[in-house]
């Protein structure tokens, strides 16, 4: 964990050093850009050398202008000639920007370059662990196995592409995202916040290879995702007498619902567990679920840790919020990577 954390020190002092680096050359080509339009517009134009309509004819250049000058010199058949060698044919200047133009063009696009950096440079390169990189790629392959979902409604919030995140979330704060986790005061191993023997349970429905390994990230995260799944979802399992147990999941509470979607109706069939008639779309609906699915799963959660995990969660593409940040400096484990 510590050559980890001098590795992403040093990685991420090397970011900020190049992106400095990369404003001050910008900053450098932007006054240049600066000096050349402040030039252009104290030169004269080519085109008030020249007057009257060009010829059908074989005329490649316009007669200047009896008195007219060039750039400080007389208007001879050489110096007409020079020009046409140098400058090309009177009409060329109509056909493009002028260098006036692409100078004002090259300085406003440069301003907004230096500008995007400096924003960049002002919110610190904030970024997320290193080690959510890796599990992100843990969580792609383990949301392979379809069973992963709810059963029987086939709910399946942790896997869905706009959801996942909520893997990572929970093994950020719960694990340091550390698949070698180990808590002798709770039991826990690896990267689902639960029990060996309760993941143990859950894998036999997943058709996973046994025994079961909790220090395997791929086998951790599917026991996580299936219950999560089966948390929000609910699940019908067999009770002792062997009869079908249906277990309610938090959408089956119509008052959860109307947090989670602004509507209480609920749906319901013989033998499933109820759901919300409505999907969970909006980003607040779905933190307030995860904050929900906290609390349920880290059994005597405080409400404080699983607000944090709902705003961890509701950030994803921002992790320099300022919330975030806070977060991150008290997680033991991820704090040396904030």
């Amino acid at each position: 964990m510590k050559a980890q954390s001098e590795y992403s020190v040093r990685q991420k002092s090397q970011r900020l050093a190049n992106l400095k680096n990369k404003t001050a050359e910008l900053e450098r080509e932007l006054d240049d850009v600066r000096m050349l339009l402040r030039s252009e517009l104290d030169e004269p134009s080519p085109e008030a050398a020249y007057y009257g309509e060009p010829s059908q004819d074989a005329a490649y250049y316009r007669e200047p202008a009896p008195e007219a000058v060039y750039y400080g010199e007389e208007s001879t058949p050489r110096s007409r000639t020079e020009t046409l060698i140098n400058l090309g044919r009177y009409s060329s200047y109509r056909t493009g920007l002028s260098r006036r133009q692409q100078a004002a063009i090259a300085l406003i696009l440069l301003a907004a370059l230096v500008t995007g950096l400096c924003i960049m440079l002002s919110r610190g390169g904030a970024s997320w662990p290193a080690s959510v990189a890796t599990v992100q790629s843990e969580i792609g392959k383990a949301c392979q196995n379809q069973d992963v979902v709810s059963e029987p409604d086939q709910v399946n919030f942790a896997c869905d592409q706009a959801t996942r995140q909520v893997l990572w979330v929970f093994a950020l704060m719960t694990s340091g995202n550390d698949a070698s986790f180990s808590d002798a005061a709770t039991g826990r191993l690896g990267l689902e916040p639960i029990t060996p023997a309760q993941g143990g349970q859950v894998a036999w429905s997943l058709n996973l290879h046994h025994p079961y390994n909790p220090f395997n990230p791929i086998d951790s995260l599917q026991v996580a995702a299936r219950a999560i799944n089966s948390i929000i979802g609910g699940a019908t399992v067999t009770g002792a007498a062997g009869k079908s147990v249906i277990q309610p999941g938090l959408e089956s509470i119509a008052s959860n619902c109307l947090r989670y979607t602004g509507s209480a109706a609920l749906t319901s069939r013989a033998g499933f567990p109820a759901l919300c008639a409505r999907p969970v779309t909006s980003l607040a609906g779905q933190g307030a679920l995860v904050a929900d699915v906290y609390q349920r799963w880290i059994v005597g959660a405080p409400p404080g840790a699983a607000q944090d995990a709902a705003v961890l969660f509701e950030n994803t593409n921002n992790p320099g919020d300022p919330q975030v940040q806070a977060i991150l400096k008290q997680l033991p484990l991820a704090k040396h990577a904030a």
